[in-house]
């Protein structure tokens, strides 16, 4: 994360996050940086549905997709990214180590990642199968392919 940060100060942009299954992980790992002040502008843990729709994501999508799909990260990416301003917005959702009563679709394990460029109006979209015996660990494994992504991207 530190050459994440790094860039983004660099290029002048911010970025914020809308964290679902990894719980505020992204944006504690981002804040574990000398300076990450100066790039990260807000960060949203929604674990439920009710507060997805609340920070922009479209009812519909969830309904038409589910909460656990490319369409929904996208949803959570974009509405972060409009909602501060930012000029990335991260989405991430899935299910870790087992099925979410109140959301019982979709495969455990599974997670989408979304990142969304505002300045070039662009999604990076990411699909991963984790497989760490715990949700500590999986959620190692989503924050290091996102930061694979950013360094790729930025």
């Amino acid at each position: 994360m530190k050459e994440i940060v790094r860039r983004l100060e660099l290029l002048n942009k911010t970025i914020s996050t809308m964290e679902s299954c990894t719980g505020g992980a992204v944006a504690s790992e981002i804040t574990n940086v000398e300076g990450s002040s100066n790039v990260l502008k807000f960060s949203a843990v929604t674990y439920s549905n009710e507060y997805k729709i609340k920070m922009g994501v479209d009812e519909n999508v969830i309904n038409e997709y589910t909460v656990y799909s490319k369409e929904t990260a996208r949803e959570m990416a974009k509405n972060i990214s409009r909602y501060t301003n930012s000029n990335i917005g991260v989405g991430i959702t899935g299910q870790l180590n087992r099925i979410d009563p109140a959301n019982p679709v979709g495969k455990v394990n599974e997670v989408y990642i979304s990142i969304y460029d505002k300045d070039l109006d662009k999604y990076y979209d990411e699909y991963l199968q984790v497989n760490g015996e715990s949700r500590k660990d999986n959620k190692e494994q989503v924050i290091n392919r996102l930061e694979n992504i950013l360094l790729e991207v930025l």
